[in-house]
């Protein structure tokens, strides 16, 4: 249905991976020359800095990462790359972003409550790719997705089972290294990790259908028929529907344009029901030729 338009700038998805790039190399240079002091504690999740009031690095801590282990931001970087794409149309450019910040500050609070007594400090986005993980298996449970284990071998599994496996190891996890506090042959901030996957499953059970509106809900009052019968002039008239113009191919073809930007911007949730109509009736004027 399109011919031209004008060029879209770089999406959240691009912005994301840039500024987790871009801190990592920050991380590398300032470790080098300043042992990491004032960057990572500012930045990094710790609870004394929530106990002081810190609330951004429920956020940042985020986009640090092990300046030790280059594997972990790569493998980070490729699954919020890989489930972002895929999430990212259904959801449009505002609520990704929201999301993502949300499964941050959600995984970064659970963290913080199982090591509220301890000087333990958090950095990586395996909360939010969490949350991507199980957000894109609601989405699309049953979808054949393959995947390269240990970036050699690859696996073809169904998301579903993928986010039950990952919730399967993340609880063994939880109980084992961080509430019987095992020793565990590598860090993994379980905690952190389910409270991302709650984000997400909360996210798609309870907001994702639902309209993201601030304006005041106004009250729905019908008028007694006597006012309504007082002459054309006040009466109101009744809100306008959408059509398609089948003979018209420059209405029909800029209509489905506007509804297109609706979803590249703000997601098919946002779709009003006489928009959904109009896509529908258009694609079936289209498979009728």
């Amino acid at each position: 249905m399109r011919a031209s338009y004008e060029k879209r700038g770089t999406n959240v998805l691009t912005w994301i991976i840039s500024a987790i790039v871009a801190a990592f190399i920050v991380q590398n240079l300032v470790s080098r020359r300043l042992s990491g002091i004032g960057f990572e504690n500012s930045l990094g999740l710790t609870p004394e800095a929530v106990r002081a009031g810190h609330i951004w690095t429920l956020v940042t801590y985020g986009f640090l990462h092990s300046t030790g282990n280059l594997l972990q931001p790569i493998a980070y970087l490729i699954a919020i790359y890989f489930a972002g794409r895929e999430v990212l149309p259904v959801l449009g450019a505002r609520r990704f972003i929201a999301f993502y910040f949300s499964a941050l500050a959600s995984g970064g609070l659970v963290w913080t409550a199982f090591h509220w007594r301890q000087p333990d400090v958090l950095t990586g986005a395996s909360a939010a790719v969490a949350a991507l993980v199980v957000l894109y298996a609601c989405f699309y449970p049953n979808r054949e997705t393959t995947l390269l284990l240990f970036f050699v071998l690859p696996v073809t599994i169904k998301p579903k089972y993928l986010a039950f496996t990952l919730l399967a190891a993340d609880l063994f996890g939880l109980v084992l290294y961080e509430i019987l506090g095992l020793s565990a042959p590598f860090y993994a901030a379980h905690s952190a990790h389910l409270g991302g996957m709650a984000a997400g499953w909360v996210y798609f059970r309870y907001i994702h259908d639902s309209e993201w509106s601030f304006a005041s809900a106004r009250a729905d009052i019908e008028l007694p028929l006597w006012m309504r019968k007082r002459g054309a002039t006040g009466a109101e008239s009744p809100p306008a529907a959408y059509t398609v113009n089948a003979g018209n191919r420059g209405h029909l073809r800029a209509e489905v344009d506007r509804i297109l930007d609706k979803i590249n911007s703000d997601g098919f949730g946002s779709l009003s029901a006489d928009e959904k109509r109009v896509l529908d009736e258009a694609r079936d004027l289209i498979g009728r030729r």
